[in-house]
């Protein structure tokens, strides 16, 4: 009889093991559950998106986290759900989802597969366009190329795009997919060039307004706040072109569909009653036609 429940406990106990992995690294909700507390992670320097507020954060995306953690709340009923802010960098954002550290990203990033490799996503909360900031007094033929008032026809195409390009220095915040955007398009034009990597966007721009770089790229809405507040003298200019679109959302753990259902549907749910909407009209400088079409278009029925 002992050796039986000898081996009936060794069974138990190797069980117990097993599942150990799954409760040490857990499900998101699980683990706020068990510490009745979120941990809203975001990028400090990518207003209006998320900025550092003293020991908190604010910004579109951060009012969309509350919302999700409102949620939160009620679904797992924590009257008392603490929530925490944790700043992150470009180079650990994605490891600090998937690690745990942070129950969701909420600086929204665009979606690539190499991202996906590590995380999953939610749906869009925000559709990116990446401009261009140089300074005022820049070459005819940098604004020109860049501007997109070359022709993209014809056998002088390439050699008058090189033109402008060629011999610039050109600046990125490091990390991001518009390091590789910039990279791949000296690639296909074969222009010549020098790329700088920045750790934020006042860096970037901090090197064109000193002469010491050409062209800054980043996030077009995100370019546009930073020079209202920062520079305006009108010194820096925001070029009207928008070279890519890409929609951008939110990072959760990659094998967390449960919380990311949530996440989903508390989105979809801001998306129907208006509150994104809102957040837009109190960061973005409002949603035009495009966006609302888009918002239906996001939205999970």
């Amino acid at each position: 009889m002992n050796v039986k429940l000898a081996k009936s406990n060794n069974l138990l106990l190797v069980c117990i093991l097993a599942l150990l992995p799954i409760m040490v690294h857990g499900k998101t909700l699980e683990r706020i559950r068990a510490s009745h507390a979120i941990t809203l992670g975001y990028l400090p320097d990518f207003v209006p998106f998320s900025d550092q507020a003293a020991d908190k954060a604010s910004g579109y995306a951060i009012d969309l986290c509350l919302k999700i953690a409102e949620k939160v709340k009620t679904d797992l009923n924590l009257p008392e759900l603490k929530i925490q802010y944790q700043p992150v960098s470009l180079k650990d954002e994605m490891n600090d989802v998937s690690s745990g550290k942070i129950d969701i990203l909420c600086t929204p990033t665009p979606p690539t597969l190499a991202r996906r490799k590590i995380v999953s996503y939610s749906v869009p909360i925000y559709t990116a366009g990446l401009s261009a900031v140089v300074r005022q007094n820049a070459s005819e033929a940098l604004l020109n190329v860049l501007g997109g008032k070359v022709a993209h026809t014809g056998p002088t195409w390439r050699a008058t795009v090189n033109l402008g390009l060629s011999n610039q220095t050109y600046v990125a915040i490091a990390g991001g997919v518009t390091e590789t955007w910039i990279h791949q398009q000296m690639r296909l034009l074969g222009v010549v060039a020098t790329l700088v990597t920045v750790e934020n966007a006042d860096a970037g721009l901090n090197l064109v307004a000193n002469g010491k770089a050409d062209a800054f790229f980043a996030e077009r809405m995100m370019l546009e706040h930073l020079l209202t507040r920062n520079y305006p003298s009108g010194n820096l200019v925001l070029l009207e072109r928008i070279f890519e679109y890409a929609p951008t959302a939110m990072a959760v753990d990659r094998e967390d569909e449960d919380f990311r259902l949530l996440v989903d549907t508390a989105l979809s749910e801001m998306y129907r009653s208006g509150d994104i909407e809102r957040a837009f009209e109190k960061y973005l400088g409002g949603a035009g036609d495009s966006a609302k079409k888009l918002f239906k278009i996001y939205a999970i029925p």
